[in-house]
């Protein structure tokens, strides 16, 4: 019998979930105030505070961390990586902490407690569906700026595990007979193109439509006059896009309920951004429909904004002339985790190492003009 430690860290939660095989023992959403978080400068200051956290948490369900067999994490930014699980060794730390990512995502928090864990009791660590997950066709990724080609990163593990429900549910098939596109919608978001069980396109949600908190695609020569006008450091102006943008900014809340009050009370203001967020995600869909011709399968929403039927009826309204749209709120990642964590400690799915994946997204990068890997997001 495995014991199975979930772990899907967010930036201002920790989820966990305690699984024997495929019995949920119990699942747990540790919320983290804004006051909390605030008291942070850095992802990696809040290492101590989380990992005391979820310790916490499996005392009070009685759960020995020796008695863990298997702890499994969503994977935080690494290299470019096929689907699946990947082992969390010191050379993957040593990638997720290295100083020159600004753009750390909590998830690898969890991957740092799983190969403590990993340490001190001998358990089994891996990430399943990692953030940094890639498979994005080579011509998807040149761009016409040598030094800065695309790159899939993001919701990987929720996007394919609704993919592979809504297939096997409500098209009787197997995921890699389908073409989907997922929009997960949440504090962060990304788009997806699946085709043939492969993740062959995406929209970053640093290239296009803004969420509660990033500030999505805005017009490049106005962002470099910005970053030199001297008005914000390089971590500050960070912060514009990446946790401090889109409604957060426009608003003053992530709070999509909250949002909506505001324009049941008469709020112009926040109609119009509101529907802009709702706006910006059908063009993005519609843009990746182009790359298949628009012949696509199902067309899915899914996320925390995808409870907001505001949202999912103005994206609806936008882009089912592709394709049926189905409405799958929230997220299916836990399960995902814990099903893909039982398949590896059965023998059932590859443990894929990651110096190896590393290695072998140096040559995948290099294949692009101009492009050395030491110019990516994803450098040493």
């Amino acid at each position: 019998m495995e014991r199975i430690l979930i772990m899907n860290l967010g930036s201002t939660s920790s989820k966990i979930a305690v699984y024997e095989d495929e019995k949920e023992l119990f699942t747990q959403t540790l919320r983290h105030s804004q006051e909390e978080m605030a008291q942070f400068d850095d992802i990696l200051d809040q290492y101590d505070f989380r990992n005391e956290k979820i310790m916490d948490a499996l005392k009070e369900h009685n759960i020995d961390p020796a008695s863990i067999t298997v702890a499994c994490s969503r994977g935080g930014n690494i290299c470019p990586c096929p689907h699946g699980a990947i082992k969390i060794d010191q050379a993957m730390i040593n990638f997720l902490t290295r100083p020159e990512d600004t753009a750390k995502h909590a998830s690898l928090l969890g991957s740092m407690v799983a190969f403590e864990l990993s340490k001190k009791y001998g358990c089994l660590a891996c990430v399943y569906d990692a953030i940094g997950t890639d498979e994005k066709m080579p011509i998807a990724r040149v761009s016409g700026v040598v030094e800065i080609p695309h790159f899939t990163v993001g919701h990987t593990l929720n996007t394919r595990a609704m993919a592979i429900k809504c297939a096997e549910e409500k098209l009787g098939k197997k995921f890699e007979e389908c073409t989907f596109i997922v929009a997960h919608l949440g504090g962060g978001s990304s788009i997806r193109l699946y085709k043939d069980g492969v993740n062959i396109d995406s929209v970053n949600d640093d290239e296009g439509n803004f969420t509660p908190e990033r500030g999505g695609g805005v017009p490049a020569k106005e962002l470099i006059n910005l970053c030199y006008s001297g008005k914000y450091t390089a971590k500050e102006a960070m912060k514009l896009i990446h946790g401090a943008g889109g409604l957060k900014a426009h608003l003053g809340t992530t709070d999509a309920i909250t949002v909506e009050k505001m324009i049941e009370d008469g709020d112009e203001y926040a109609k119009i951004v509101y529907e802009a967020m709702a706006f910006n995600i059908g063009k993005d869909i519609a843009k990746l429909s182009a790359v298949v011709a628009g012949k696509v399968d199902r067309i899915i929403l899914t996320g925390g904004i995808a409870y907001s039927k505001f949202i999912t009826s103005y994206v609806q309204k936008m882009v089912e002339f592709i394709a049926p749209v189905e409405i799958m709120a929230g997220e299916y990642e836990m399960e995902a985790l814990a099903a893909g964590a039982l398949r590896v400690a059965e023998g059932k799915e590859e443990l894929q190492d990651f110096q190896a994946i590393y290695d072998a997204s140096v040559d995948r990068i290099s294949i692009i003009p101009g492009v050395a890997p030491g110019t990516t997001p994803y450098a040493k």
